[in-house]
């Protein structure tokens, strides 16, 4: 019988993160300081909204782009946000979460052989999209001194004339990392000097903690040459509702909303009509959610501080990444032994790229409550070594 697996697909490594969250799911007494998930429930306004769509028998396939509703308040909602203006009937689509309006977005710019600029540590399911896509991944890997966000210098060093697309996420997912519009504005002439493009994964934009995100589509110079990735899932805790968008350029995203009503069809419909009432009416709603991460990273971060864990300062997302260098051990060993040993999960650092090693994410997406108990489990373990 012949092999009828894709080498391609084979190839790729599971995720990094996965692999904890199972064990930890058959472990008694475990607890987990690491899923990237909102421990609050999605707003009450929401949820009715959603409800109420299925009692109407709103359960019929929307336009392939999505709700003109969605896309209408999506276009208000980025403009008041972020100073970014795009038609809604012709450069947005609605998603199955960001996690697809990356794929798709790849999948419609990469020809065989291209390269796409990952930095890393990273968002586990970055290289799998571009490979998949028949890209070539090419890391950039970041440096803790430099708070791991991306610089000019290290952009400049990584670019050939194979080199397409740069993927850009910040807030990032796992370092807590932001990048200001200052910081921002440095990439843009190296970008557009080479014509690339950028894949800009926005889906953390409400959670920040000092300065105000900014999107580097509302640059001079961006929007015709990024495409955004966003969504309902961090900011508004509807990770299960499964809703994302992608806007861009026209020309893209006639390719992208091709391909959507190839591969989905449609998001689903009663996530579309609640995800209005979201954008709509749940301003305090996210304010008061940002105000209790904020309070929590900085529990952590003294705390973290106190018992002798290096961390820079993260300003964005719900993650800290401090070092685990001093204790001798790789990223995987430490995570490994703290589960094992004082059963609390965190994730390793190589779950985001071999520049990850040394570090261990940790979510606060958690009570302070819980995080007490995570931290004095973390504790005892440094006691023990």
């Amino acid at each position: 019988m012949r092999n009828v697996l894709s080498k391609k697909i084979v190839d790729i490594e599971p995720s990094g993160i996965r692999k904890f969250f199972d064990v930890v799911s058959e472990m008694p007494g475990a607890i987990s300081l690491g899923v990237g998930e909102p421990d609050f429930d999605t707003p009450y306004v929401v949820r009715e909204e959603g409800i109420y769509a299925l009692e109407q028998g709103k359960t019929y396939y929307t336009a392939n782009a999505g709700l003109k509703e969605l896309r209408e308040e999506i276009s208000i909602y980025l403009n008041r946000k972020y100073g970014l203006d795009y038609e809604p009937d012709k450069e947005i689509v609605v998603t199955v979460g960001g996690s697809e309006g990356i794929d798709l977005a790849l999948r419609c710019m990469i020809n065989p052989g291209d390269e796409v600029l990952i930095p890393q540590p990273c968002f586990v399911s970055y290289a799998p999209c571009a490979v998949m896509a028949d890209a070539t991944p090419v890391y950039i890997n970041l440096k803790e001194e430099n708070e791991f966000k991306l610089t000019k210098e290290e952009l400049a060093a990584s670019i050939t004339d194979k080199t397409k697309i740069l993927m850009l996420a910040y807030p990032s997912n796992p370092t807590g990392a932001i990048m200001t519009k200052e910081e921002l504005e440095e990439l843009v002439p190296i970008i557009i000097e080479h014509d690339l493009y950028v894949i800009s994964d926005e889906i953390y934009s409400e959670l920040t903690y000092d300065n105000k995100h900014c999107s580097i589509a509302s640059l001079p110079g961006m929007k015709e040459r990024t495409i955004v990735i966003n969504g309902f899932s961090k900011s508004f805790a509807m990770t299960g509702w499964r809703l994302g968008y992608a806007c861009g350029p026209k020309n893209i995203m006639e390719q992208v909303l091709k391909l959507h009503q190839f591969a989905i069809m449609c998001a689903p419909t009663n996530s579309q009509f609640a995800a209005v009432e979201a954008l709509r009416n749940c301003d305090d709603d996210v304010d008061k959610m940002v105000e209790a991460y904020n309070q929590r990273r900085r529990f952590l971060i003294h705390q973290l501080k106190e018992i002798g864990i290096e961390c820079f300062e993260p300003y964005g997302a719900f993650y800290i990444f401090p070092s685990i260098k001093k204790f001798g051990m790789s990223s995987e060993e430490f995570a490994n032994r703290l589960l094992q040993e004082q059963k609390l999960a965190v994730i390793p650092g190589t779950a985001f790229g071999a520049c990850g090693e040394g570090f261990v994410r940790i979510s606060y997406a958690y009570s302070i409550e819980n995080l007490k108990v995570g931290l004095d489990r973390i504790k005892k373990f440094i006691e023990s070594i």
